[in-house]
């Protein structure tokens, strides 16, 4: 017989082809059932046989005494033979007597056939069916578990969508709302939850993505060679009893032995992995796993499958990330023990097997199902731990490195009491939450991942009171911010209220310094932007979203600015540190003098404390002075620059300096390239230019991501559709 280990196996082959294979299997054990008739109808043969064999002898043995005298000497004999015959009927009696020996071992067959074959195979038909049922349920069980696993991705999809829905929601309401720096707040706080959620989703895209190549190259696989080592046991059990059945046959019938020993033989070269090969040959098909699961954007929130790594959003992974990190510890060791106990009780099968120890076969594997069942469990939950850490670790790093946890304990408020994050009460029919144990901060459950890892230990009770004061203090500042969105607050200035910060761009934001600002219009609260080197070296991406049309995004006001006189007067919006040679070092607010005009670089020649040098040309303004304390504008504006960390994005915290826009090159730094007009376009506002079919241009700034290129023409540097022109 074959080795059954170098055979094929069915998980290797056959992949996710449980059911068919499962019916087949059922197939195999349902003809136990007919082989079983056989034997019962081949006894009633037998005994029916074996009835007629000793009724024609008793019928012959009857004459033969009539005519025993007759036949042994005659009518008139002159002496009495007595008990004596002659040969011929002593051979005769004799081959009856045989007769009913052959009838007696017919009827002796007969019975075995029943005792032997017929009711073991009753037995062992019940048996197997119960295991092959017993592989179902485990299948249908792991089935369940990938299809919730990919049900679970949706709730968190669609939560992810709806917290999305949410912040646009809560966008369009600030425009029209009159409390415009508690509708910021509002809108700021609903970013972080939509980030949260974004990364919940990225992780269970990527814990599902896990167990789906778990199910289709472990799981599966292990209960499809399961179910063909349950039916090479069947053949293996089968051929057992066709042996016994031969063997009885053989014994019976001596005149037949050369045939049934070649029956025998036959037997016994039906190796049990002969039947699996003949499936698996017939049945391998062209199997596709099914692809990994992907990122998928909200309609109503574009962005990139790319971690939020922000302050806020590393918070709530560095949280998540400590519950991981102590889980997975404990699990590997429990999957590690579980695993140990099944690989023993496989062992102790092979050994039942190969006849060296003697216990229920079927009894072993039962208890072998249960082992691998509880250790199926507890490797799931140890892979997601495992996913959960990874994901979040190749993302920001262990940033649970150093962190004070707190030591929170969940608890029942029974008093009035403030949230120490956001500041609001925790409330509701059993008023849940936590509280540290050390220092004594308390929070809501949801806002118990929001927390940071900033617990200064055990306090005592004069010092919980004053942390607490402090961390309402900071709540309410969060709560109530100022209402001038010029002044400094604990809460960082959060995303202009406009359309354009569903999606990121930096030419509209550039070109609309070169632009002139009308005497109506306020100039936007500037967020921090880095310099084009620090954008491109940071490595992080931006997001691609395709521009809606220009309309949408262009503010009023009045024309490009012309070239001035040499003495121009301006003013430096933004500080600038030189970084090559002809640069010059301007601190914000620094008063410069025009010495050379953009030339259509983007850079301009500036006399500052009696040095000259060069400057980005959207870093100065040279025309009326600009009003002291930028506010909110209600105008709908172009979206913000793509080289800004997140358009999405801000933190609470003491307000940073601001930084000015990414600038292009300065002219020679590279080779100049050109772009052709494939259509005509008919700008709508200022910071655009308006071309006609075939005019070309200097190409400044290639479309970063917003659908939108910066171009220059006669020296002024200004934004076209990117889908309007073509490089040439």
């Amino acid at each position: 017989m074959a080795d059954v280990d170098v055979a094929p196996t069915f998980g290797a082959e056959l992949k996710d082809g449980f059911k068919p294979a499962n019916a087949w299997a059922g197939h195999g054990i349902a003809w136990l059932e007919d082989i079983q008739q056989f034997y019962r109808e081949r006894s009633a043969i037998e005994k029916e046989y074996s009835g007629k064999l000793s009724a024609l002898a008793k019928k012959y043995f009857d004459r033969k005494n009539k005519k025993s005298s007759q036949l042994s000497v005659g009518d008139t004999p002159a002496m009495t033979p007595g008990s004596l015959e002659s040969a011929s009927l002593t051979t005769w009696s004799t081959q009856l007597n045989t007769l009913e020996s052959r009838a007696a071992e017919h009827d002796k067959f007969g019975n075995n056939l029943l005792s032997q074959v017929a009711e073991p195979l009753k037995y062992y038909a019940t048996r197997f069916d119960e295991l092959r049922k017993r592989h179902a349920e485990y299948a249908d069980k792991l089935e369940k578990e990938r299809d919730h696993s990919y049900a679970e991705l949706r709730k968190t999809k669609a939560k992810y969508d709806a917290v999305c829905q949410e912040v646009e929601a809560r966008r369009k309401k600030s425009e029209s709302h009159f409390d415009k720096a508690k509708a910021q707040n509002a809108y700021q706080q609903q970013v972080i939850e939509m980030n949260n959620a974004k990364n919940s989703y990225l992780i269970a895209i990527n814990v599902t993505n896990r167990l789906k190549e778990r199910y289709y190259h472990e799981y599966v696989p292990e209960v499809m060679d399961s179910l063909q080592d349950l039916n090479e046991f069947r053949v293996v059990k089968l051929n057992g009893i066709w042996g016994v059945a031969t063997a009885l046959e053989s014994a019976m019938m001596k005149s037949s032995h050369d045939m049934m020993e070649r029956l025998g033989a036959e037997i016994k070269r039906n190796a049990p992995h002969l039947d699996s090969m003949m499936y698996m040959r017939h049945n391998i098909g062209g199997f596709s796993e099914p692809a990994d699961k992907t990122f998928e954007p909200s309609p109503v929130w574009h962005d990139e499958p790319t971690m939020v790594v922000d302050e806020m959003a590393t918070v709530y992974l560095r949280n998540l990330l400590s519950k991981s990190k102590s889980q997975l510890g404990e699990l590997k060791r429990d999957v590690d023990k579980k695993r140990r106990n099944v690989d023993e009780v496989k062992r102790l099968k092979q050994r039942v097997r190969d006849g060296t120890e003697k216990k229920d076969e079927v009894e072993v594997v039962r208890s072998l199902f249960a082992l691998q069942e509880a250790l199926h469990a507890v490797d799931r939950d140890r892979l997601t731990a495992e996913v959960e850490t990874f994901t979040i670790t190749s993302a920001v790093g262990d940033v649970t490195l150093g962190a004070k946890n707190h030591n929170f304990k969940s608890q029942t408020f029974k008093i009035p009491t403030n949230c120490d994050l956001c500041g609001e009460r925790i409330w509701g029919l059993s008023a849940k939450g936590f509280d540290c144990r050390d220092c004594g901060y308390t929070c809501h459950s949801k806002c118990e991942m929001k927390v940071p890892a900033d617990c200064p230990g055990e306090q005592s009770k004069d010092e919980r009171k004053k942390l607490k004061a402090q961390r309402q203090s900071a709540a309410n500042t969060m709560l109530k911010p100022s209402a001038s969105t010029g002044s400094t607050t604990n809460v960082s200035e959060g995303p202009e209220l406009s359309r354009s910060n569903t999606m990121n761009s930096l030419s509209s934001r550039a070109a609309s310094h070169h632009g002139q600002l009308s005497p109506t219009e306020e100039v936007p609260p500037e967020q921090p932007r880095p310099s084009m080197s620090s954008a491109t070296s940071g490595g992080a991406k931006r997001n691609r979203i395709v521009a809606p049309p220009p309309a949408a995004y262009v503010t009023d006001g009045g024309g490009l600015n012309g070239n001035g006189s040499s003495e121009k007067k301006g003013k430096m919006l933004y500080g600038f540190d030189a970084s090559g040679d002809g640069e010059l070092s301007v601190s914000e607010g620094s008063s410069v003098t025009l010495v050379d005009e953009d030339d259509g670089s983007g850079w301009v020649k500036v006399r500052c404390n009696g040095k000259e040098g060069l400057v980005p040309a959207s870093y100065a303004d040279f025309t009326t002075a600009l009003p002291p304390t930028p506010s909110i504008t209600t105008t709908p504006a172009r979206p913000a620059s793509t080289y800004s960390t997140s358009t999405t994005t801000s933190s609470v915290g003491p307000a940073k300096k601001k930084q000015g826009p990414a600038v292009a090159p300065r002219r020679g730094a590279k080779k100049l390239r050109y772009v052709e007009a494939l259509y005509e376009y008919t700008a709508t506002g200022e910071g655009e230019h308006s071309m006609v079919e075939g005019e070309k241009f200097v190409l400044i700034k290639e479309d970063p991501g917003d659908g939108w290129v910066e171009v220059e023409k006669a020296g002024v540097t200004a934004s076209v559709p990117a889908s309007y022109v073509q490089v040439v």
